[in-house]
């Protein structure tokens, strides 16, 4: 691809930006409301933590702020919520502190709460965006 055809590509993929991005707010927070669902409702798993304890109150915040996010009500703050929730998720149930090969997200399994911290950050920084309630 020539240089001209790189910067007509680009130029057409920008007069998507403001969808895609709307896209990836609703789509990220219904799929964090999801994993909230599954932890208070107890839907399509087999795992129920107690009500009050640290990954319930986890789940009570991926399902309100996964919703606030989809919606885009509050988006900023919820946003800010889910990033923080999924840097201690990380950190405590994840990676644990530990060196060697436990120190990497695709042998601990802490790829999606990686990849959720830096979207909400990236969310809470730039806002709502079109197709949401916060919209003016």
């Amino acid at each position: 691809m020539d240089l001209d055809q790189e910067n007509l590509l680009m130029k057409q993929l920008e007069n998507f930006s403001g969808f895609s991005y709307a896209l990836l707010r609703i789509f990220s927070g219904l799929m964090f409301c999801f994993h909230g669902v599954q932890k208070i409702f107890g839907v399509l798993t087999d795992y129920h933590p107690a009500a009050g304890s640290q990954i319930w109150i986890g789940g009570l915040i991926e399902l309100v702020a996964g919703v606030l996010i989809a919606v885009g009500f509050k988006t900023r703050w919820a946003a800010f919520l889910s990033s923080g929730t999924m840097a201690v998720a990380y950190f405590q149930f994840h990676w644990k502190f530990q060196m060697g090969k436990a120190f990497f997200p695709a042998v601990n399994q802490g790829e999606l709460a990686v990849l959720y911290c830096f979207v909400f950050f990236y969310i809470a920084c730039r806002g709502a965006g079109m197709w949401s309630l916060d919209k003016k």
